[in-house]
C-alpha cells in the first residue's frame, strides 16, 4: 500500500522544510511549491491525499490558490487544510468560504498539524467513492434535495447551491440524522473524523455559518439547521417540511 501524498504550499522556506522532514520521518509522501501557481501544478501532478495551504503568499495568495483547486474535477474533493500567520474571524470566514476544510494559525506545533492531517486522511478513507447499487443518488428532507455525487444541495426555492466537500459532509450527516442534535465536539467526531482535542473548537461553527448563509431564506434566524441553547445543533425536519 503506497504512502499518503502531502503537498505543502507555503513561500517560507524554513517553515516548509521543517515540516517536509517531519511528515517524512512519519511515513509520507511529501511534495512542495513555494507558490499558488507552482502547488497548483504540484497538485495536478501528485494528485495529494491533503493539501496543506498558506493563505498569505505573493502573486496568488492561498484563497484563490484554493478556489481554483476546487473548480478542478479531479482535486476538487482533495482536503485543503489552510495555515496563516492571521488568526481574524473574517480570515477564517474567507477560507472555508474558499473551500477550505480546516485552518491552523502559526506559529503552531507540528504534532497539531500531524493530527489535522490523520483526521482528513480518515475523512477521505470513510467516504465511499462509489454509491451502492440501486442506492439513490439523492437524499431529501422536506425543501432540502442534496445531490450525492455532484455535491450540490436544492433548497425551498428551487436554487441550485454548490456546497464545499466540508459543507457538503455536514449536510449530509444532519439530513441523515434528522431531528437529532449534535455539539460541536460530536460533529467534529462523527463529521470529519477529528480525535477528541485535536480541532479548533470554532470549527464546526464556522462551518455551521456558512452553510446557513448558503441554504438558510435568513441565516440571521435559521429554519432549516437551528441551534438549541446549551445543547448543539439539529437539522428541524419539521421547520423543513
Amino acid at each position: 500500500m503506497s504512502s499518503p501524498r502531502i503537498l505543502l504550499i507555503d513561500d517560507h522556506y524554513r517553515l516548509i522544510e521543517g515540516i517536509r522532514i517531519s511528515l517524512r520521518d512519519e511515513g509520507y509522501e511529501v511534495y512542495t511549491a513555494a507558490n499558488g501557481a507552482d502547488g497548483l501544478k504540484a497538485a495536478r501532478r501528485h494528485h495529494p491525499h491533503v493539501i496543506v495551504l498558506d493563505v498569505n503568499m505573493p502573486w496568488m495568495d492561498g484563497l484563490e490558490t484554493c478556489r481554483r483547486l476546487r473548480q478542478d474535477a479531479l482535486l476538487a474533493k482533495t482536503p485543503i487544510i489552510f495555515l496563516s500567520s492571521k488568526n481574524s474571524v473574517e480570515e477564517r470566514i474567507d477560507g472555508l468560504e474558499a473551500g477550505a476544510d480546516d485552518y491552523l494559525s502559526k506559529p503552531f506545533n507540528t504534532a497539531e498539524l500531524k493530527a489535522r492531517i490523520r483526521a482528513q486522511l480518515r475523512r477521505t478513507d470513510a467516504l465511499s467513492p462509489e454509491l451502492p447499487a440501486g442506492q439513490d443518488d439523492r437524499l431529501e428532507v422536506g425543501p432540502l434535495t442534496l445531490d450525492l455525487k455532484a455535491c450540490w444541495v436544492k433548497v425551498h426555492n428551487n436554487q441550485t447551491i454548490q456546497l464545499t466537500p466540508a459543507e457538503f459532509e455536514l449536510l449530509h450527516y444532519l439530513m441523515t440524522h434528522p431531528n437529532q442534535t449534535f455539539t460541536g465536539d460530536d460533529l467534529l467526531e462523527n463529521v470529519w473524523s477529528y480525535e477528541p482535542g485535536t480541532a479548533d473548537k470554532s470549527l464546526a461553527r464556522w462551518h455551521i455559518r456558512n452553510l446557513r448563509s448558503k441554504i438558510e431564506p435568513d441565516p440571521a434566524n435559521p429554519v432549516f439547521i437551528r441551534t438549541i441553547p446549551r445543547h448543539g445543533y439539529i437539522l428541524d425536519q419539521n421547520n423543513s417540511a
